[in-house]
């Protein structure tokens, strides 16, 4: 691979990972703005197609995406790098909010900026299921799907197995069709065994290693134990963010506190209440993966051991978290890209392009009725601005004359003004 004929690519993937908010469905949008409008470096058909792909996998599913689209430009290498790029940004600026968090007194001072943030994550999304929809969504069985997949995200949007269920289901409902035939010409991809075999030896080890660790006591466990968790987390986790946190909450906050611990005396890692909120306050304002938070709970937890440990700590709790979703991610799209000759689950692909359009329109009626349908109600000024700026970001982005960055910006500034 000549990196230097990646580097448009590259500063691209910069841009987008200290640009993009909102969360995957967010992110989706960004992609769609960015990969497929203005660079054309995958088509909308196979940006649905790796989204629909990586939501049946756990781990982060924006970066599976993001690390897809670096795979199909460049390979393995590039497709490592767009990894790297993605999560930098965001893992340093949590990782630094976990020293800086005793400077952090006034928190109305510390997000005020961000208060429009979310609505405009909303018109993201809400345009990048317009989008797609007359892409994916063709006929009648497509129609149905969508409509099922928005209903059904829009009232279960919090449940964990809520996405890769929606996914399965459609893949199933358009196989009742057999019009749909398999292209032959589609290449057999070479299918890197040695990323799952990684994926399963690290998740045993540190599992070994760390129970060992905790149960005889050694002086320096605590970094196993932390590697350990985020391992678990990033290997386990299906539905993103709104999934991992409350896991997260339960292992450093609540499980310390429960009665078996402390009767054993285990010097558990742990978090207090306060510092937690304010860390999963903070993933879902900055741009970037939310699963950064894994670098804000790692200099956490070590925080006590001191500077340097603490540094570690935001390293081990960054690379642990993402790493099982690059392997997963790696390892399994060549295998789905080879059972795509077979008929089952080439005519899948119909239904689950319609599923993924069904769950972005599902979450934007999701997060409209949640973050500020309240205060419209209400008649407060906050909800007024909020949905105006839905609707200009909707209208930017059709425009196709604003790049995504410049919204962001935008919205920042307004948000510091208002």
């Amino acid at each position: 691979m000549v990196l230097t004929r990646h580097i448009p690519f590259l500063r691209a993937v910069f841009w987008h990972s200290v640009t993009a908010v909102g969360g995957p469905q967010g992110h989706m949008g960004m992609m769609l703005k960015t990969f497929v409008q203005q660079r054309k470096d995958v088509t909308e058909t196979e940006l649905i197609e790796y989204n629909g792909f990586c939501q049946l996998l756990p781990g982060a599913s924006s970066t599976q995406t993001l690390t897809l689209i670096g795979y199909k430009r460049g390979g393995l290498p590039l497709a490592i790098i767009t990894l790297l790029i993605w999560i930098l940004p965001a893992c340093t600026l949590m990782g630094g909010i976990s020293f800086l968090l005793d400077y952090f007194d006034d928190m109305g001072l510390k997000v005020g900026v961000f208060k429009f943030v979310q609505p405009m994550a909303i018109g993201f999304i809400a345009y990048s299921a317009f989008r797609v929809f007359g892409v994916a969504v063709t006929n009648t069985i497509t129609r149905v799907i969508m409509l099922v997949a928005t209903v059904v995200t829009f009232l279960a949007f919090k449940t964990p197995w809520v996405f890769p269920a929606l996914i399965v289901a459609a893949g199933i409902a358009t196989n009742f069709s057999d019009k749909r035939i398999p292209k032959q010409e589609i290449p057999n991809k070479r299918i890197g065994w040695g990323n799952i075999l990684i994926f399963f030896a690290l998740f045993g080890m540190a599992g070994y290693l760390s129970e060992t660790a905790t149960r005889q006591n050694w002086e320096n466990r605590k970094p196993i134990n932390l590697f350990e968790n985020a391992y678990r987390f990033g290997s386990l986790v299906f539905g993103g963010g709104d999934v991992l946190i409350p896991l997260m909450y339960e292992q450093y906050v609540t499980r310390p506190e429960t009665k078996r611990v402390q009767e054993t005396k285990r010097d558990v890692l742990r978090m207090n209440r306060a510092d937690f909120l304010t860390g999963s306050g903070m993933v879902r304002a900055i741009p970037g993966p939310v699963f950064s938070i894994g670098a804000f709970t790692g200099g956490m937890v070590l925080r006590d051991q001191g500077p340097g440990m603490q540094l570690m700590g935001c390293v081990i709790g960054a690379i642990a978290i993402f790493l099982p979703s690059a392997l997963l991610v790696l390892f399994f799209f060549p295998v789905w890209n080879n059972l795509k000759r077979y008929a089952v689950i080439y005519r899948s692909l119909e239904g689950i392009n319609a599923a993924v359009v069904g769950i972005m329109a599902g979450a934007t009626c999701y997060l409209i009725k949640d973050s500020f349908l309240n205060s419209l109600i209400q008649a407060e000024a906050i909800g007024i601005w909020d949905l105006v700026v839905v609707i200009v970001t909707f209208l930017l982005l059709s425009s196709h004359k604003i790049p995504a960055p410049l919204i962001v910006l935008g919205c920042l500034v307004m948000g510091w003004l208002v």
